[in-house]
């Protein structure tokens, strides 16, 4: 009788967790497969989109170093400078350094901006801080002490503001520092003289030399994607195109180009590449110095990193958006020029990157691995990204080892630049977010030397990511369910990666400074 009774409970729920079954197999069939098919289609497509173009640059350099065909060399820069040095003919040179509450860098940047080799009554700087302006001009200096009681436009309002001073009239030049950047004191010899032998130079830019590289994993690989930038994306526009952007510092500009481009805009967060964009259009050449590095700090905490990042990766994209159509129809440039700023240096470096990162290692190959009936094809789910990697890793010999753990990093960060160049593209919310990068100087140092017995709760909010956690879960999942029943062993990267995911949602990534 018991039997009897409990017989028909079995068969309910036999039923019901047949129907579920059916219902996800009808859904998983008819739907899942069908878009996972077509995403891995458009990652496939991007994917390769992205290994021309890194592979482009790659024949690009090598080409340059072994015809030691580097543009810069062209020049005889020796000559240049003794010419200079003998005739005693020095143009008037400014000097800004803008800067918004960055007290732990700013005395560095203005002493070496201060003692930089060049006649004392042939440049000026533009400084931001009173008693440090005060020190400097005491010592005979010529220094202006330049403030706001705004910020509008941000670095691009205080860098227009500074140009329109009276005095910047006799000025032929604009060299920009960021408020962490320290120069040698022979910067102003090794770049002015291209300028003043090569009337169609608008921008002479020197790379970055960091001097925090060693200060944790997080500023030994944000190190490995920039030296990549510098040697190959710049030394490739450079040699190429006579075009990249300018990085917002280390660079020095004609004051006509500024002038002839329409001057500092803030319609986006990156302000130098939009300079650098329309002073192509209207003619300009630039020219990227290799050799001449200027000292400066990474951001060392994961705060201020991911601020940095969606400013780069937003403006880029919000930049495309306002500017393909001047683009397509400025006269002056060629049409290949043309082609290699909106496809190669915005679509695919700016936009495309970020999304088949993200979508495709994050999201795609994940998924696809709890669906069975989908199939990822090898050479583009691993040999493509491992020729990538490679070529990216190469630039930085010291880093080589470390190039797993830069994967991971890289993938985890595209989930925020991903998001950034959508909110650009869109000019949603954010869009035109500025938030200064944090860089502690010797802050770190006197903290912890001064160490705090106050453990708040508000440390843990701070290094808490949701989105980072999220993934995380996401991809542990896939990596479970891979384990017991895959067969293709990407459980392997899927625990790795769901592991870097949850180290940098919990904050365990960088320094941390407590409030």
């Amino acid at each position: 009788m018991r039997d009897l009774i409990q017989e028909p409970k079995l068969r309910i729920g036999d039923d019901i967790t047949s129907s579920l079954s059916y219902g996800w197999r009808c859904v998983r069939m008819k739907v899942i497969v069908p878009l996972l098919h077509l995403a891995i289609f458009l990652c496939a497509v991007m994917s390769i989109m992205l290994f021309l173009e890194r592979l482009y640059m790659a024949i690009v350099i090598i080409c340059v170093k072994m015809l030691k065909k580097k543009r810069y060399t062209k020049y005889n820069w020796e000559s240049m400078k003794d010419d200079l040095q003998l005739h005693g003919s020095y143009p008037m040179v400014l000097i800004q350094i803008p800067m918004f509450n960055e007290k732990e860098v700013y005395k560095l940047s203005i002493g070496a901006a201060c003692e930089l080799t060049w006649p004392p009554d042939r440049f000026i700087v533009q400084a931001m801080v009173e008693f440090e302006s005060q020190k400097w001009l005491e010592k005979g200096v010529n220094i202006k002490y330049e403030t706001r009681n705004n910020r509008n436009g941000y670095k691009a309002g205080a860098l227009r503001e500074g140009l329109g001073k009276q005095y910047v009239d006799h000025c032929e030049f604009v060299v920009i520092f960021d408020a962490d950047f320290q120069p040698d004191k022979d910067y102003l010899l090794r770049t002015i003289p291209y300028l003043l032998e090569n009337l169609d130079l608008g921008l002479v830019q020197a790379r970055w030399k960091f001097v925090n590289a060693d200060e944790c994993l997080m500023t030994r690989l944000q190190e490995m994607s920039l030296d990549y930038h510098f040697s190959v994306e710049q030394e490739v526009g450079s040699s190429t195109c006579s075009f990249f952007g300018f990085n917002g510092t280390a660079g020095v500009w004609r004051i006509q180009a500024v002038n002839d481009a329409g001057g500092w805009k803030d319609r986006t967060t990156v302000e130098d590449m939009d300079l650098a964009v329309r002073a192509s259009l209207k003619g300009w050449k630039f020219i990227f110095v290799g050799d001449l590095a200027v000292k400066n700090e990474l951001p060392s905490t994961f705060k201020a990193y991911r601020y940095q990042q969606h400013r780069w990766s937003c403006g880029p994209a919000n930049l495309l958006r306002k500017m393909t159509k001047e683009i397509i129809l400025c006269e002056k440039v060629s049409i290949w020029k043309k082609f290699h700023v909106i496809y190669a240096f915005f679509f695919v470096r700016k936009i495309i990157a970020h999304w088949v990162t993200f979508f495709f290692y994050c999201i795609i190959i994940p998924a696809c691995v709890v669906v069975p009936e989908v199939q990822l094809p090898k050479p583009i789910a691993i040999y493509i990204p491992a020729t990538i990697t490679i070529l990216n890793a190469v630039c930085t010999p010291r880093s080589l080892h470390l190039v797993v753990f830069w994967i991971l990093f890289e993938n985890v960060m595209s989930l925020h630049r991903t998001k950034a160049a959508i909110i650009g593209l869109l000019e949603a919310n954010r869009a035109n977010e500025w938030v200064v990068t944090e860089k502690l100087g010797n802050a770190t140092k006197q903290r912890n030397n001064s160490r705090s017995s106050k453990r708040s709760r508000c440390r843990i909010r701070q290094r808490v990511h949701v989105s980072e956690i999220v993934m995380g879960l996401f991809m542990l999942h896939c990596a479970i369910y891979d384990l017991m029943f895959g067969k293709d062993h990407f459980f392997i990267y899927l625990f790795l990666q769901a592991g870097a995911f949850f180290i940098m949602g919990l904050g365990y990534v960088g320094t941390f400074v407590p409030n």
